[in-house]
């Protein structure tokens, strides 16, 4: 045992290996902390879909066996000498990014929130999918009391990203909004939007169920994007405004253009989590526009989860039913396979160490 700290020397971990491609829980060493950083014992974390990255190789290639695991909720164990703003017992929820301290933004001594090149949790250094994890004290927001842990940690990831994604729009109540691509991250957007006083809120989407999810997270519209009448149909619902904002989950050419060409004269169009790839963009971004701003966001910042706590704190936002379902550490195998099968709309699966 860490006699100071009450740490045992062990705990089970995923460790992934990436010449065997498997996953297996492992009996490994607690991590060691720095002194300016925070031991937490892990609560909750959740299996993304942004896991398989690393897990498939597709985000290029990873060095030895690691743990993946990203965003999580829990309770402060140990903290480093340094640490000031946190104690043993402090209810958190980790971001899934903590400053590089190398950048100039953090060599200038600007906030963490400022760093332009983030380490990631599974990235960069072990992630959360075990009973410890260490990070920077800067790196974790307080949960309250009224929140469960296991909804804290749904909210690093598809709701933190939405919700940057908002803030990158600086969206303003009653501006009319678009969603391109209603999965996961889409319709979460949705109903942030709606929280924000977004009106009207018309999502777009190929797939049924996911119209269905937009129009029961607060969408005024849910159009399917080959309808040869969605520019009348948004110019109808606008009041020949078109949209003041339109989010792109598509990447793809033919949805940049849909998004792009229904934007009213100041619009803004966010390329969310990833900007498309086709040539069309690189014409649009070449030639310029006069008064419509594109804007590429990916990730979120920490000051995001803190607003999404409070919202949640407060009874605005619900994540409960954003939940499927809450595994062990020893399920971690069939959880993998779950989120796989579905990938268009994946389940929400926690993982409980």
């Amino acid at each position: 045992m860490d006699i100071q700290h009450g740490l045992p020397a062990t705990m089970r971990a995923v460790r992934f290996d990436p010449v065997t491609g498997r996953p297996e829980v492992a009996e490994v060493p607690v991590p060691a902390r720095q002194r300016d950083e925070v031991v937490v014992k892990v609560a909750a974390c959740g299996i993304r879909r942004s896991d398989f990255a690393w897990l498939d190789g597709s985000a290029g290639p990873r060095g030895p066996v690691y743990t993946p695991g990203h965003g999580a909720a829990g309770v402060v164990a140990a903290v480093g000498d340094d640490v000031r703003s946190w104690v043993p017992g402090d209810r958190v929820v980790v971001a899934a990014g903590r400053e590089c301290r190398d950048c100039p933004e953090c060599r200038a001594g600007l906030s963490p929130d400022d760093c332009s090149d983030l380490r990631l949790m599974g990235e960069h250094y072990d992630g959360a999918w075990a009973e410890y994890l260490v990070t920077s004290a800067t790196a974790l927001v307080a949960v309250p009391g009224a929140v469960p842990l296991e909804q804290a940690a749904v909210l690093p990831g598809a709701l933190s990203i939405a919700y940057g994604a908002i803030d990158a729009a600086r969206l303003r109540p009653a501006e009319a909004v678009g969603v391109w691509g209603s999965g996961g991250l889409g319709n979460h957007l949705v109903r942030l939007a709606r929280i924000c006083g977004a009106s009207p809120i018309i999502a777009l989407d190929r797939r049924p169920e996911a119209r269905e999810g937009a129009l029961e997270q607060g969408a005024d519209v849910a159009l399917h994007p080959a309808n040869n009448r969605v520019a009348s149909y948004i110019g109808e619902i606008t009041k020949g405004r078109g949209l003041d904002v339109a989010f792109d989950f598509g990447g793809r050419d033919s949805t940049f253009a849909q998004a792009h060409a229904a934007l009213g004269a100041r619009g803004r169009l966010v390329l969310v989590k990833t900007a498309s790839k086709g040539s069309l963009v690189t014409r649009m971004f070449a030639e310029g526009e006069v008064g419509r701003t594109v804007i590429s966001h990916t990730g979120y910042r920490v000051r995001h989860l803190r607003d999404l706590i409070e919202l949640t704190e407060r009874g605005r936002l619900d994540v409960s039913a954003s939940i499927s379902a809450i595994l062990p550490l020893t399920r971690i195998a069939e959880g993998l396979a779950k989120v796989r099968e579905y990938e268009d709309n994946p389940p929400r699966l926690l993982l409980r160490p």
